[in-house]
């Protein structure tokens, strides 16, 4: 069987999927439709990078879902792939919302207007660069919370992204003060990201409390695709735990990693990235040399199987 993951904020660039746009009706309409439902030029933001909106939380996470879900729909139809023979889906962070739409279990238009709201939420979440985050490289979850804890730093892990690569958030000055501290406990590298705001932790309560009621009402459909959730890194087929494991996604960790290691537990093999650039997939190789990858990015990519 096939999983197909989905990427998050931090793989835009200008241009994606425009090829797909020039070369594809499919595509073409898919863009067309979000556009429609989200009240959004999203082309004109990410292919000419309309006033800079492209990096900005409040359009980047529509942007980014768009992308994926065109090639996506690309993707299948000139492969003749059956959704209801995919097996497991998955996505980081706003992923896990194209992940949904994708295998149907959220209408297209549900999932760009909850896309839309998030990021909306979360760009408003805080004062702007009051808080931050930064990503640790060289050692694993346990190891950062270890750290965190012993030393009672207020700082929280927001993203279990590889056993080598673990993405903090916190106040920004609390941030900033620590970087010596990580990098004379063993960290590698310490590398501030450029966010507006600490997501995944508990600076997001107030926005997933609003997005949680958001969540409530929307109509997910059953069906047998899995979904594993970034919450608990467990996988789910039935719409009432998937829908109340999204309502804590905003400010909880995402755990990437095991959620890796469960696909590999479930003796999944193929894992075909769908979306922007390929970042996923450097990620996945970095927990498990078990998978084999395919990255479907531009149109060149799209005869990959």
């Amino acid at each position: 069987m096939t999983t197909f993951v989905f990427p998050g904020q931090g793989s835009q660039y200008i241009g994606m999927a425009k090829d797909f746009n020039d070369n594809f009706k499919i595509a073409k309409l898919a863009f067309e439709e979000i556009e429609d439902y989200t009240n959004i030029n999203i082309r004109n933001i990410i292919f000419n990078n309309e006033d800079n909106k492209l990096d900005l939380t409040q359009y980047t996470q529509i942007c980014i879902f768009a992308s994926s879900y065109v090639i996506f729909s690309t993707y299948i139809v000139e492969n003749d792939l059956k959704i209801e023979n995919v097996d497991v889906m998955l996505g980081h962070s706003l992923g896990e919302y194209t992940a949904l739409a994708c295998c149907k279990k959220l209408n297209l238009k549900e999932s760009s207007s909850i896309l839309k709201k998030r990021g909306e939420l979360m760009n408003t979440a805080i004062t702007p660069n009051e808080t931050g985050m930064a990503a640790l490289i060289g050692k694993d979850c346990d190891y950062i919370q270890n750290l965190i804890n012993k030393n009672k730093l207020n700082l929280q892990i927001a993203n279990d992204n590889s056993p080598m690569q673990i993405v903090i958030s916190g106040n920004i000055s609390e941030i900033n003060n620590s970087k010596d501290f990580f990098l004379d406990n063993n960290i590698k590298k310490f590398v501030l990201l450029n966010v507006s705001a600490a997501f995944h932790s508990k600076y997001m309560d107030q926005a997933q409390s609003q997005l949680s009621s958001e969540i409530e009402n929307l109509n997910f459909i059953d069906n047998d695709i899995k979904i594993i959730s970034n919450y608990d890194a467990n996988i789910y087929k039935d719409s009432s735990t998937i829908k109340k494991n999204l309502q804590f996604q905003m400010s909880n960790k995402v755990n990437w990693t095991n959620s890796i290691r469960k696909l590999e537990e479930i003796g999944e093999v193929n894992i075909i990235e769908i979306g922007p650039n390929k970042v996923l997939s450097g990620l996945i190789k970095r927990i498990s040399k078990n998978f084999e990858i395919v990255s479907i990015n531009e149109v060149s990519d799209i005869n990959k199987i």
